[in-house]
């Protein structure tokens, strides 16, 4: 296969499923990935469940680890979904951002015949039946825990050869479960896509939160109804909502009396918005353990390269160069 990788947070998710059985996960697959390792390459995965699966010699361990899996294990995307309204807001979240969890094959989403399909292909190779069922199995029992519903699926189509026995898989999804298909693919019926969130970790989002607004709280001081405003956008930007009319809502007012206050500051919602990105963007990229990916989706990018082309728009330095430049005058 090419270069692909997982991230290292699935790792974490072996570690405590191998500690839930009482085993020792250092001593049979070695040291945990470091605070800065953001991803594992996918052989080096490949390698740690193909050990656990021997040891085991237990079918379906894929889905057994998946039993375990909370919305930290996918990172900053979890909580970012998290913060949405209805499960099918979180699923095409987590589809956009996919590469920030799960850099194997591409991941697309689309309807057909009313349901909502998850599809991935071959494109970049098989990473193999433990790959795929843990990946799958994780993202169904991430929907499950995000509902606070045992939500069954319609269907899941793997590329892979069956199984000797099939059961523990039509058991764990609840649905139609095929194998040697040209995809693999999740099937998820309309009746749960308007299912509520049930914002299982308001802690972790608020932390988020938290956080942002210490670092606008390090940057130059604005008039009281500027910062104020400013900081309200921290959960909006977020949420993905930037819009004049998603923070007038916000502040119980009229898109037109926003602007019309913002003016009397000499400030557009435009500015506002940059300049907050910017300052957070700062702020976040002085903390090691943030991928770049995951910056992108804290500040409302739904894509890497939208946040590289907006960064060098702001100071002239791609976030990567920004990032080695202060790091090197922080250990001169």
């Amino acid at each position: 296969m090419v270069d692909t990788r997982i991230a290292s947070t699935y790792v974490q998710l072996l570690f405590e499923y191998l500690q839930g059985q009482g085993l020792d996960p250092v001593q049979l697959l070695g040291p945990a990935p470091g605070a800065d390792e953001h991803f594992v390459s996918l052989p080096t995965w490949q390698r740690m469940l193909r050990r656990v699966d021997a040891l085991e010699q237990r079918p379906a361990l894929g889905l057994r680890i998946a039993e375990g899996v909370a919305a930290r294990h996918f990172g900053v995307v979890g909580y970012a979904a998290l913060a949405c309204s209805t499960l099918a807001e979180a699923l095409l979240r987590l589809e956009r951002h996919h590469v920030a969890v799960y850099d194997v094959n591409p991941a697309t989403i689309h309807e057909q015949a009313g349901c909502l399909v998850i599809e991935w292909g071959v494109e970049r190779g098989r990473p193999g039946a433990l790959v795929d069922e843990t990946a799958i199995a994780s993202l169904v029992q991430l929907a499950r825990d995000m509902t606070g519903r045992c939500l069954p699926v319609q269907a899941v189509d793997f590329v892979n050869p069956a199984p000797a026995d099939v059961r523990p898989y039509r058991d764990f999804f609840g649905g139609e479960v095929r194998f040697d298909r040209p995809t693999t693919r999740v099937v998820i019926a309309p009746t749960y896509l308007a299912l509520p969130l049930r914002k299982s970790d308001p802690a972790l989002l608020a932390l988020l939160d938290q956080q942002a607004e210490a670092l606008l709280a390090r940057v130059a001081a604005l008039p009281a109804a500027v910062d104020h405003w400013r900081r309200a956008l921290v959960p909006l930007i977020r949420e993905g909502r930037m819009s004049l009319a998603a923070l007038a809502d916000s502040q119980h007012m009229s898109a037109r009396s926003l602007q019309r206050r913002l003016a009397e500051q000499g400030m557009s919602f435009q500015q506002l918005l940059d300049r907050t990105r910017q300052h957070l963007a700062e702020g976040h990229l002085r903390e090691p353990s943030l991928d770049l990916a995951e910056i992108a989706l804290l500040l409302g990018y739904s894509e890497q390269s939208a946040f590289t082309r907006a960064f060098k728009a702001w100071t002239g330095e791609s976030p990567a160069q920004w990032r080695k430049l202060r790091q090197s005058e922080a250990s001169s």
